[in-house]
């Protein structure tokens, strides 16, 4: 395990719930709108450290599947790396984001009860207009957009949260996602996604 490590860049997510994710405010307390959480998220790294290993560049991708509000645990997850990623930093990667890394991501050890699998994919993250999209061939094929707002930069936001993710979240549509994976086939389009810049660390 890295004995520090940083990760700043930028988040997408989609989800299932109808007009906006309640974890963001709720602090994952809530009940999803659709009791269970069916969502998959895209991470691109603009600049990432584990130790001495860099993570410039390299993209991931989530499966979750979490049966009641997210703070109750018993998740169900499904990592993707980067197939660019050299081995030391898919290993860091993998650490960070099961939360055995510490830090930011630490308490995904406490709420994920198992672990589909870990898969290296090509993984692409793209600026799409306003918003972004996300392709895991045959796996992912996402693309989220804001809901628009007035004034400024047009876009409807959720500030100064304390949101594990980030505090300042980009209030989004899932214009177009499916996920087809691990026994899974969901078509979130229409439905609630966000994205945000990050800044995690630790341990």
């Amino acid at each position: 395990m890295a004995s520090t490590w940083k990760i700043s860049g930028e988040i997408v997510l989609s989800c299932n719930c109808e007009v906006f994710c309640p974890c963001v405010i709720s602090l994952g307390k809530a009940n999803p709108s659709q009791g269970a959480c069916h969502t998959w998220w895209g991470l691109h790294i603009n600049e990432g450290h584990a130790g001495d290993e860099k993570l410039d560049g390299l993209n991931a991708a989530m499966l979750m599947d979490i049966p009641g509000p997210l703070a109750h645990g018993d998740w169900s997850i499904g990592l993707y790396l980067d197939e660019r990623a050299s081995p030391a930093a898919g290993d860091a990667l993998t650490e960070i984001l099961t939360g055995k890394s510490g830090g930011t991501t630490s308490w995904f050890k406490i709420v994920v009860s198992e672990i589909l699998g870990v898969k290296r994919v090509p993984i692409t993250f793209e600026k799409d207009g306003k918003g972004w999209s996300v392709q895991v061939p045959k796996i992912i094929d996402g693309n989220v957009q804001p809901i628009e707002g007035p004034g400024g930069d047009g876009l409807t936001r959720v500030t100064n949260s304390a949101y594990w993710v980030a505090p300042d979240i980009v209030v989004c549509t899932g214009t177009r996602s499916r996920f087809r994976d691990w026994g899974r086939n969901w078509d979130l389009s229409g439905k609630s996604a966000e994205y945000a810049r990050v800044e995690w660390s630790g341990p």
